[in-house]
């Protein structure tokens, strides 16, 4: 049978057991992009936009989705998170967002991070969507992770 840690002997999906693994300090760091027109751009960047401040309501969103993680993702442990940073960048025809999460735990926050950039991406549409409907959400991916017993990991460019 398969050797993915989320399947049993039988090929049934499982919860890892993690009860033995050793603490351990450990940080993912993710990204993604949405791409736009000019014009909401422009009112993101100036803070413009009706429903009020985009970024801060993005971020908000992302940490808040980072610490529901494992109500999200059926097979993910809950993790004591001890850090998430959401940070943005204005780039020529969208915002790039990377999550940086952090915690001390015996598995990774690899889907903490990811899932805090996608989520911190939707939001970003929700609240720009008045002005660009055509928005579009991509190359959300891992960048790092560090820590565990897999130790470092770093995406290729």
């Amino acid at each position: 049978m398969s050797r993915l840690t989320h399947l049993d002997d039988k090929g049934e999906a499982r919860m890892v057991d993690i009860a033995a693994k050793p603490d351990s300090a450990r940080q993912a760091v993710a990204e993604g992009r949405i791409t736009m027109s000019g014009e909401a751009l422009a009112a993101i960047r100036e803070g413009n936009v009706k429903k009020g401040d985009v970024l801060a309501t993005a971020r908000i969103a992302g940490i808040m989705a980072a610490k529901k993680t494992s109500d999200l993702i059926p097979l993910c442990h809950p993790l004591p998170l001890s850090s998430v940073e959401i940070d943005f960048a204005f780039e020529k025809s969208g915002i790039r967002v990377t999550c940086t999460a952090r915690c001390t735990g015996k598995t990774g926050v690899e889907m903490e991070a990811l899932t805090a950039t996608a989520v911190a991406l939707l939001t970003i549409y929700d609240m720009a969507k008045a002005l660009d409907k055509g928005m579009a959400i991509g190359d959300v991916r891992l960048l790092s992770k560090s820590g565990g017993k897999s130790g470092d990991w770093q995406a290729g460019k």
